[in-house]
């Protein structure tokens, strides 16, 4: 009689009667996130939430059509997000791997359609041919999926019109052309061939994972061996990474997805015996645990903890204003004094004024300027209002126009206002409007 044999007459031995199914299964839940992530992972850059269009140096973020100048939104929301990582792998490890990052997603994926290919070539194939016509159907398949996922992972980066349009002419001269074609050719390697392997080489994040996490970080532990292990090593086969939970929580491979639990759940329940892996706070002992208040349950504690959430609330709010700040229509108004003033044959003084107005908005739109302190005075714009088309950038200098009046000074305090189409406010620039001195 084996050692796995012998655990188990042992164990029924103890004549315990079978249990019920664990409430929760970790796989099942996860693979709905899964389902979810990968249905924002389409959103996203089709709705403007999130994505960078490099042609034209514009990042979209929640519906906000932000320019690379715009330094204070984009310094906040990257800082956010930034902490948020650091936040997820410090409270919970490595949940960001096991739930959300698209390359686990895609690599369970791929093995799905690479069983479920076998088990369609064995029912339609000869027992000869059928491990060539599971690689065919399996193949086919992931390559029309990484000509999809490329096409969605580009618009990120270019504007999807543009990239669907080229796709359908198979553009392979221009720029975009290329790296969409390059992206299809990687994305079909890294489903056929890396997958998991990309997590235990390649990314950082798991290196990362070992700095960050401490003896709170939540972990997926086994608990004591000589409890009721039967030695069955179904933790072993369900996992993704391929490693024995057995050896410690602190594998660089493993990402804490889960499986595992689910698996020796399943196996010792059967004997009238509770699992023996489990997700811990830390390295102490599921029996050891007092019962803990719902803030512990969540994560939060001690106090770097709560640290971090001030700070990750600090970008936060941070962002919210200055998006609320923002102004569609960028305004900007300066004197130009590469000449002072001069004067018109009908007598009027002339100021030159740089103006550069900027729609930021989706929309086209209208901007009205006009002038007050300055008696009679105008600006020489062609039009007023100055029409804007979306994205359209006007940059010129024009001149600033009045007679003079009784109390002119040399030096004349005056304003600039500059209202959009929809704004209540008109948006105010204080400038300088130089006169001539008076004769004497």
């Amino acid at each position: 009689m084996n050692t796995q044999q012998a655990q188990i007459q042992r164990l029924r031995g103890d004549r315990k009667p079978p249990l019920s199914p664990a409430d929760t299964q970790h796989r099942r839940t996860r693979k709905r996130f899964h389902l979810v992530f990968f249905l924002i992972f389409l959103v996203l850059p089709f709705s403007n939430l999130m994505r960078f269009d490099i042609p034209r140096q514009r990042f979209y973020l929640a519906g906000f059509e932000l320019w690379i100048s715009e330094f204070a939104i984009l310094f906040f929301a990257i800082m956010f997000l930034m902490f948020l990582v650091v936040a997820s792998a410090i409270f919970y490890g490595r949940i960001y791997c096991s739930y959300a990052c698209p390359q686990m997603i895609f690599s369970e994926w791929s093995q799905a359609v690479e069983a479920w290919g076998r088990k369609t070539a064995q029912k339609l194939f000869s027992k000869g041919s059928a491990s060539v016509a599971a690689k065919a159907i399996s193949y086919a398949v992931l390559a029309t999926a990484s000509v999809f996922l490329a096409f969605v992972f580009t618009s990120y980066f270019v504007e999807p019109r543009d990239l669907l349009q080229r796709l359908l002419h198979l553009d392979l001269v221009t720029v975009g052309g290329i790296t969409g074609a390059t992206v299809t050719l990687l994305t079909f390697l890294d489903l056929t061939l890396v997958r998991q392997k990309f997590c235990t080489t390649i990314c950082p994040y798991g290196y990362l994972q070992g700095m960050l996490q401490d003896r709170h970080t939540l972990l997926v532990r086994y608990e004591d061996p000589e409890t009721a292990c039967i030695d069955c090593e179904k933790c072993v086969r369900v996992c993704e990474m391929g490693i024995d939970i057995r050896k410690g929580p602190f594998q660089i491979e493993c990402v804490h997805c889960g499986d595992c639990v689910d698996a020796c759940e399943d196996v010792l329940r059967r004997v009238g015996h509770l699992g023996l892996i489990h997700y811990t706070w830390g390295e102490a002992s599921v029996a050891e645990k007092p019962r803990e208040s719902w803030l512990h349950r969540i994560g939060l504690r001690d106090a770097k903890r709560w640290v971090i959430l001030l700070i990750m609330l600090f970008y936060l709010i941070g962002l919210a204003t200055a998006l609320s700040l923002r102004r569609p229509v960028l305004v900007y108004l300066a004197s130009d004094r590469s000449t002072l003033y001069s004067v018109q044959p009908d007598g009027r003084v002339v100021n030159r004024v740089r103006v550069k107005l900027a729609n930021r908005s989706p929309h086209a739109t209208t901007v009205r300027l006009w002038v007050e302190g300055l008696p009679g005075g105008e600006l020489a714009l062609p039009n007023n209002p100055v029409s804007l088309a979306v994205g359209e950038v006007l940059e010129q200098t024009v001149d600033l126009r009045a007679f003079p009046w009784e109390v002119a000074q040399e030096v004349n305090q005056i304003r600039v206002l500059a209202q959009a189409q929809g704004d209540r406010k008109p948006e105010v620039t204080e400038l300088t409007f130089l006169m001539p001195p008076p004769r004497k």
